[in-house]
């Protein structure tokens, strides 16, 4: 049996699958977490990647590994390959005014045109942008600019100060999906924009170099738990790699329910919305990923639930004892202002209120039918561009709840299916390595949890003429 090794460093934690290369079945898992915050040392990412190698009782006998990571994050590095400051992560919106700056001064029409994307605060170029006008002296010492994959592949592979082969920029590598989250390549040419990045940085500096889905970094270097000698895939951004993970393919929507939301589609040809509304991002496999996001997600079920004082489960149990529609009951579940559509200063609103609507079953039931109603925005704004959707795969969190895929399969108009659960994100990197190895995508079975299908007429036309 030959073995192959995935990893998800995600903005909580760090996650190591070993898994079998034919078959794609999980052997043994690692985990550690990581600190929490905006803000992180990139050397917390690399210890915590060691303690979940222990965990997993090391890689003695794994043939490859990839790593998929959270994307968007910075790191920069100065001439010597040190680390210049903590690395800020998607979530640290400290560069929100530098966002607007960028956009200004290019036009969101030529972001799209030539990135894919307009950038918002969680893209590196903003990030970058911040930095140059917050702390000039660390601007002017950034030699290198990488995301969190390629900065632990490169140290797996043995680079850096503390590496035997040295702070060697030029052996910097990502791949096309995470370059594509930076707000400075093009999805469409495969090509950096140093203009970009300079306007961003105040200069230009070393970028990775950018590897299609089938090739290797190198080979790694002896570490703890680690032997010398893994090939090293290209690795991933953690979206493209659940894609990957669950054999997503032309025509599947991948739905995330988590603390916010993600729908993103794997396509055959580029997308750009000058709206921002979609990211034009490319995939893991060669092809192109657009996804949307929304920030009331989970924690609105989390809110609602609280309010009721039931659990999660006891929150799905009162919706389905409500019917379809929650009896007129609508919940705007914009809570924390909405990204898909870009309402940043709106505030949840209940309508429909009358003494028969106004139940816990009914509450219970809008809130979960907002919340798939929001993410169908989100599907909606991905179909604008071309995509055409005829499966969605519900994963995170939420998706576990019986009621929320029930509910998704009488919202969404396509099929709705939720796979068992599964660390996808890690199961992607986990495929790559294989793909290294055996020269061609892997085909690994995805187990489905279940397949609900709508027994009434899709609600979302009642959810939407309610509201208007």
């Amino acid at each position: 049996m030959t073995l192959v090794a995935g990893v998800d460093s995600s903005t909580q934690s760090c996650k190591v699958v070993v898994c079998d290369a034919d078959t794609g079945a999980v052997v043994r898992t690692g985990r550690a977490p990581h600190p929490s915050g905006t803000e992180v040392a990139p050397a917390a990412w690399w210890d915590a990647l060691l303690a979940a190698v222990e965990e997993a009782g090391g890689l003695d006998d794994v043939a490859a590994i990839s790593v998929a990571a959270q994307q968007h994050g910075m790191v920069v590095l100065d001439a010597g390959g040190r680390v210049i400051r903590d690395a800020l992560l998607w979530n640290d919106t400290r560069s929100a005014s530098a966002a607007r700056e960028l956009v200004d001064q290019f036009g969101a029409r030529e972001f799209a045109a030539r990135t894919g994307s307009v950038p918002v605060p969680s893209f590196t170029v903003t990030k970058l942008r911040w930095l140059r006008d917050a702390e000039p002296d660390n601007a002017a010492r950034a030699a290198a600019v990488v995301l969190p994959h390629d900065w632990l592949s490169w140290r797996l592979r043995g680079y850096g100060p503390e590496g035997g082969l040295g702070p060697e920029l030029g052996a910097l590598a990502t791949d096309r999906s995470d370059a594509s989250g930076t707000g400075y390549w093009s999805p469409s040419s495969g090509e950096y924009d140093r203009e970009l990045l300079s306007a961003a940085l105040g200069h230009d500096a070393v970028l990775p170099r950018v590897l299609g889905a089938a090739d290797a970094m190198g080979k790694t270097a002896e570490h703890a738990g680690i032997p010398a000698g893994l090939a090293v895939a290209a690795g991933a951004g953690d979206n493209a790699a659940a894609a990957l993970g669950l054999g997503a393919r032309s025509g599947d929507v991948v739905v995330s329910i988590g603390t916010s939301g993600t729908v993103f589609a794997v396509t055959d040809a580029p997308t750009a919305d000058e709206s921002g509304a979609v990211a034009g991002f490319a995939d893991a496999s060669g092809a192109f990923l657009p996804l949307v996001a929304t920030l009331n997600a989970a924690r609105v079920l989390d809110r609602v639930a609280a309010l009721l004082g039931v659990d999660h489960e006891g929150l799905g149990e009162l919706a389905l004892a409500a019917a379809p529609g929650a009896g007129g009951l609508v919940l705007q579940p914009y809570f924390e202002g909405e990204r898909t559509p870009n309402l940043p200063d709106a505030t949840a609103t209940l309508f429909g209120m009358t003494l028969a609507s106004t139940t816990r079953e009914n509450l219970a039931r809008a809130a979960i039918e907002g919340m798939l109603c929001g993410l169908a925005d989100g599907l909606d704004a991905v179909r604008e561009h071309g995509v055409t959707a005829r499966r969605a795969l519900l994963i995170g969190g939420a998706a576990s709840s019986t009621a929320v895929a029930r509910i998704a399969a009488e919202v969404f108009d396509i099929d709705v299916e939720v796979p068992e659960p599964g660390e996808y994100v890690a199961r992607g990197a986990a495929a790559q390595a294989a793909w290294v190895l055996g020269g061609s995508r892997p085909d690994w079975p995805v187990s489905s949890r279940s397949e609900p299908r709508a027994t009434v007429p899709s609600i979302r036309q009642q959810y939407a003429s309610r509201l208007s």
